[in-house]
């Protein structure tokens, strides 16, 4: 039986055949561009195409995605709709989003999910500079929490000229003041290539120049966010290989959504950045 994905089918009858990697950069996958095949199914074809983490999955879905041989790269604290625009920049929100990850945090730390997601959130007319000293107040909060269970909580970089409009953590150089400001190894940031591109390009620099504040890193073809091959703009190859280079031992998740074939798309993607 075959499922349609975003008016495409995927999954041949004999389903996609294993692909043997290099391993030089842990790559992983966002499920939410996949959401409508189920996670026990995805989660082995995933890892036949050679991926070795699933990104962005809630509590109750660590265990699926650990029954498959996969790691859930990065978890959310909370399925709380309003995540992405409420952060850490308005002190109103520090006691609920503190809650939140101090309660998740044991279980992540329990369960192997390495990583933990966390926004910066929308502006609503604050400064850069009111922002940002909220930010490095609330998450010195919880930082110490996050050394304790050894997990890291990454604070995402997103455009806020696209697709999130208002967003305050919308370039680098605020997100590394934050980082620099809280000063823990275990809050750091989650670098968006597809967002950073749209706002400031200059990626495989920036890498370099502020890996040591990057936790995480997710992938996506500019414009449109669809598949990272020669339809966009960026060389996702040669930005992957700059990362390796650098020293990145941390994941490299693919979001982007498929305008094709998913998992085809997906193996290709694999293949692509196995630098």
């Amino acid at each position: 039986m075959r499922t349609r994905l975003g008016g495409v089918a995927w999954g041949a009858p004999e389903g996609p055949r294993a692909t043997p990697v290099a391993g030089r950069l842990k790559q992983s996958v966002s499920y939410w561009p996949y959401g409508k095949i189920p996670l026990a199914e995805f989660a082995p074809a995933a890892k036949k195409l050679g991926l070795v983490a699933i990104d962005l999955l809630y509590p109750e879905q660590w265990p699926v995605v650990k029954d498959a041989g996969l790691v859930s790269s990065m978890g959310y604290p909370t399925a709380r709709r309003d995540f992405l625009t409420t952060g850490f920049n308005d002190p109103a929100n520090h006691d609920m989003l503190v809650e939140e990850l101090t309660r998740t945090l044991p279980l992540a730390a329990a369960a192997g999910v390495p990583n933990l997601i966390a926004m910066f959130g929308n502006r609503k007319g604050r400064s850069d500079e009111e922002g940002a000293a909220s930010c490095i107040t609330g998450l010195r909060r919880i930082a110490p929490a996050a050394e304790q269970h050894e997990v890291t909580i990454c604070v995402e970089l997103l455009n806020s000229k696209v697709d999130h409009k208002d967003y305050m953590g919308d370039h680098t150089a605020f997100g590394v003041k934050v980082m620099e400001g809280v000063g823990s190894p275990r809050v750091k940031l989650l670098y968006d290539i597809y967002h950073m591109q749209i706002m400031e390009g200059d990626v495989i620099r920036t890498i370099r120049d502020h890996l040591a504040h990057i936790g995480h890193f997710h992938t996506g073809g500019v414009p449109g966010r669809h598949e990272i091959d020669d339809g966009q703009e960026l060389n996702y190859r040669a930005v992957c290989r700059a990362i390796v280079e650098a020293g990145y031992t941390g994941y490299l998740a693919h979001e982007f959504v498929p305008s094709r074939d998913p998992l085809t798309s997906l193996g290709e993607a694999v293949k692509l950045c196995d630098v």
